[in-house]
Formats: structure tokens, sequence, C-alpha cells
């Protein structure tokens, strides 16, 4: 990142100066190859609209649903790099995000050398590959941070961020549990605001997509969501690995004998007990330690730069392929 001013240490109360900027391609701090002033103190956005258009100009014009992804993860980092102190939401978030990309793999299936994917065959595996619920895994994460993502930037590039979030979310019914999370996260209680931001995450944004899921998709996702938040090396892999299903039935089995249900991780309940006890406690030793959440943050703004420089896949001119390159 450069500024038009000095390089702040974004920690605690620190604001960054009054105008700043993503770096330009060539400056090795740079996330993604972005370069567009991000907000001038003297245009900032007004409405919850205007900040959504604003950061949906950080991202690449007709991405692909992979570049997507790399880069909303990069921003997530990015905006960590902010105000470490309190934004920990938005780490959590890069890391989540950068597993997404794992689950788009079947929307690779059919590349070319050039990097083009032919989406129209790709959805021809529809019953074998299960692309809808894939492209619903990739419309939740889009849509978590079109919801959340702004609302950091509008708290971090304001002298007093929590009067502007106020200004802009007191009547909005849907934002009342982000406004009391930074209401939290402002006075010092950041992992309860945190895990008041997580909340809303789960309940307004994730579920009602999940809802939408197969069960065959749904059994799969379960078996497989794990997270080691990016660490290497053997000893802590094992310290910050958590998965769902292990997490789960040694935490949850006599509530899954009384309820006669298996956990599955689309059931709110289930993921929300997961994340509460072993996600969040696993972040938070993370998070402590700033070699190595810096290290894992830096790993996934090096994997987005790398996909950068890879073909896009081409949007299609109509139908269900150009919405899965968005």
């Amino acid at each position: 990142m450069t500024t038009d001013g000095p390089r702040y240490e974004l920690a605690g109360t620190a604001r960054p100066p009054e105008q700043w900027s993503v770096g330009l391609p060539g400056d090795p701090d740079v996330l993604i190859p972005a370069q567009r002033q991000v907000v001038p103190r003297d245009k900032a956005p007004d409405t919850v609209p205007g900040w959504q258009d604003l950061v949906e100009g950080l991202l690449t014009n007709h991405c692909c649903a992979f570049h997507r992804n790399m880069e909303i993860s990069s921003r997530y980092a990015w905006m960590y790099d902010l105000q470490p102190a309190r934004f920990k939401w938005a780490a959590m978030a890069a890391f989540a995000s950068h597993h997404v990309r794992l689950a788009l793999f079947p929307l690779r299936l059919d590349t070319d050398d050039t990097g083009y994917v032919d989406i129209p065959r790709s959805l021809g595996r529809r019953k074998l590959l299960l692309t809808a619920d894939v492209d619903t895994i990739r419309a939740t994460n889009n849509a978590i941070f079109n919801d959340i993502f702004w609302v950091h930037l509008a708290y971090a590039t304001a002298d007093d961020g929590i009067e502007r979030l106020r200004a802009l979310l007191r009547a909005e019914a849907h934002y009342a549990p982000v406004l009391a999370g930074f209401e939290a996260i402002d006075r010092g209680l950041v992992w309860e605001g945190t895990l008041q931001l997580l909340e809303h995450e789960q309940r307004a944004l994730v579920q009602p997509n999940f809802d939408r899921l197969s069960c065959a998709f749904a059994r799969l996702v379960s078996i497989g969501s794990t997270t080691s938040f990016e660490v290497r090396g053997v000893r802590q892999e094992v310290a910050y690995f958590t998965s769902f299903y292990l997490s789960s039935l040694s935490r949850g089995i006599p509530h899954a004998l009384q309820a006669r249900t298996w956990p599955r991780i689309t059931r709110f309940e289930d993921r929300w007990r997961w994340l509460e006890t072993s996600v969040v406690p696993r972040f938070r030793r993370l998070d402590a330690d700033a070699r190595l959440i810096a290290a894992g943050l830096r790993r996934i703004s090096d994997e987005a730069r790398t996909y950068a420089s890879m073909p896009c896949v081409q949007p299609l001119a109509s139908g269900t392929g150009s919405e899965l390159n968005a």
C-alpha cells in the first residue's frame, strides 16, 4: 500500500492519512493489481449503496470467479493490516475466503491451455460435480464481501469511525448486529464485537444460501470443512488445525444422539458451535503471534498476485455462465 502521507502503524486508535490509495503493480507490498484512490476525504460516500459501489470498484472489472475470489481474500488481508488490533473479523474472512477457492475447483475442470474455462461445458457436468451448489458457495462468498467489507473501510477512513457508521447504519435494520459489533469493538471489547460480526455473517448471509445446498453437497462440505489458518510445519499445523466433523463428534455426540441427527455444517446451530468453540479460539491464539498471522496472510496475498498474472475466465455474453464470472 502506498499513501500520500507517511506510513502509519495502524493499530489501536491510529487512522490512515487523509488521502490513501492502493500501491502500484510494481510495489512489492501491493496485494492485488489495482491502482486507484480508495477514499478521498472530501468525497466519502454518505449512503450504504455508495460505499458498496466504491468497494466494488476495488475489484477488477469483468473478473472471473477465481480471480475475484483471490482478490476478495487479499482485500480482507489488506483490511486487517490497517487496524490489526480491531479488525479480527477481516483476518478470519481472509482465511475463509481463501479456502473457498478449493470448492470452486469443479468450474476449473474444462480449462484449456490459455486459461479459458468452458463454463457451459462445466455446467453440463452439473449432476456429477454439483455445479449449482458450487455456484452457491461462490455467490455466498461474494455476498459476504459486499455486505461487510465496506463497513470496515468506512470505519477505518474516518476521524471518528463509529460516528460515521452510526450515521450510515442506524436506520438499517439489517445492519443492526453489525453496528452493535462495531460499537463493542470501538469500546475495546474487540472479541465480543468480532463474534457479533461473525454471527451476523453466518445468520444473515451464509445460512439462507446454505439452505439451498443439496444434501449430497452438504455432506461433502461437512466432511471437508477444516482449517489450519495457512500455518506451515507439522507441529504448528496440528496446533491450529480444526475439523468440523472431528470437533462436532468430540463435543456434540450427546447433542447429536438426543436430536437423532448427524452434525451438518449447513445447519446453523452445528456450524456456530464449531466456529465459537473451536475455530475462533484457534484464531485468537494465531492472532497473538504476529509472525504467524503475518505469514499466513502473506501467503494469501502472494497467491492473489500469482493468479493475477494468469489468464482470466472469459465472461460469457449472457446466461448462467456470465453470472459465474461475477
